[in-house]
């Protein structure tokens, strides 16, 4: 097995993303049940101050049809540089190397193999100029959300199965720079405005000699989870938590992009490339091969900060047992993995950067299903088709 991938830093930092479609619980219309019960009165006082801060001043606005407002920031003056790691960072509109094999015209498109414009509601109305980004805006009801959808923090995500079930794979016992997903868009539902389903690529490194954990997630609707102390009083999506650098004025993170995949019919997918800049260190994330969306600098991870130990792929759902009954909370398309093309959810074209800086094909992986009857995996090559419709007759 390959070293792991460490550094001299002696303190501990999570930074988790995740690109998530509309069809997540969290950031859903349906709203917070019992919160009353659940946050404290010094966790209500703080929200209004905590709403200051995220919602940056906006150099124009724009209101989606869907109903939420889209705030033209000032590029220099995103949330990212709340962080302190991050107050004299110097924004890179571009990354200094890209992966062998990719060629990148001036306008950050692939120079062949790209997917069709991701289109948000919010481009009806109008466009953030240049030298600005888009910014949803954050609302009370966000921040309560965020409550609910942090994540018990564990080694990596198939170690935490007390409420979160899971269909994926996992390569590791290497050193990694980089990995694609190509993974179709759903719109799965959800049993309880407090659990969620999601599909998305796990990026880890770990130290087990210093107890250290970086992870990068980025799955289909653009979310952030963030914590600096295993999500034990910290948590938050998109870029209200400060460390993802956007250099892209097209994509809003945490709006809901369109359309989505037909059961039988037209599927409608995202690609997702992540990969570190070997001068610099940092770690970009390009959408469709068309987007480059932005970056995770170098100086806010531990062990990530040289390279990644472990991936991971699959869908993922919380279910909270409510009335002793396991949720109907769907994965993916909300069907199971052998009904295949057009109807079961896929991730294809994975690929993976080696410790040559070769990209190739996944290799020495193994499956994780929690729960078969619920939620299944079958696997192919580069693609694996999983997904299940929760509680059933086969899935009580």
């Amino acid at each position: 097995m390959a070293p792991p991938c460490g550094s001299r830093r002696t303190w501990s930092r999570v930074v988790k993303m995740t690109l998530c479609l509309f069809f997540l619980a969290p950031m859903s219309s349906a709203g917070i049940k019992n919160t009353n019960t659940v946050f404290s009165k010094k966790q209500k006082v703080e929200v209004p101050k905590q709403l200051k801060r995220l919602n940056k001043p906006a150099l124009k606005t724009i209101e989606s049809p869907d109903g939420d407002i889209i705030d033209c920031v000032d590029i220099y003056k995103q949330p990212a540089f709340d962080h302190p790691l991050l107050k004299n960072h110097t924004i890179k509109m571009r990354p200094s190397s890209y992966p062998e094999g990719f060629s990148f015209d001036e306008s950050n498109n692939v120079s062949s193999n790209s997917k069709p414009e991701i289109t948000q509601p919010w481009h009806l109305n109008g466009r953030c100029p240049e030298g600005t980004i888009p910014i949803r805006r954050t609302k009370e009801k966000d921040l309560l959300r965020a409550y609910y959808g942090r994540k018990k923090l564990s080694a990596f995500p198939d170690a935490d199965t007390s409420i979160h079930e899971y269909s994926q794979i996992t390569e590791d016992g290497e050193r990694y720079y980089g990995m694609n997903a190509e993974i179709n868009v759903w719109n799965p539902q959800t049993e309880a405005p407090d659990e969620f389903s999601l599909a998305q690529s796990w990026i880890a490194g770990h130290d087990d000699n210093r107890n250290v954990i970086d992870t990068i997630e980025a799955g289909l609707m653009v979310f952030i989870i963030s914590s600096s102390d295993g999500y034990a009083s910290t948590g938050c999506y998109n870029l209200d938590c400060p460390g993802f650098v956007q250099v892209d004025n097209r994509i809003a993170m945490g709006a809901s992009v369109t359309p989505y995949s037909e059961y039988g019919g037209e599927q409608h997918s995202m690609n997702f490339f992540i990969w570190k800049d070997n001068v610099e260190g940092h770690w970009w994330l390009h959408l469709n091969n068309m987007y480059l969306l932005g970056y995770w600098p170098s100086s806010l991870f531990s062990v990530l900060s040289n390279c990644a130990s472990k991936f991971t792929w699959g869908g993922e759902v919380v279910n909270l047992n409510i009335g002793g009954q396991h949720t109907t909370t769907e994965m993916g398309s909300g069907h199971f993995a052998e009904e295949g093309p057009n109807r079961a959810s896929y991730f294809q074209n994975l690929k993976v950067i080696d410790a040559e800086q070769f990209l190739r094909g996944p290799r020495d992986n193994h499956r994780i299903v929690t729960h078969p009857n619920c939620y299944n995996f079958l696997k192919g090559d580069d693609f694996f088709y999983y997904g299940g419709l929760g509680r059933s007759l086969i899935c009580p």
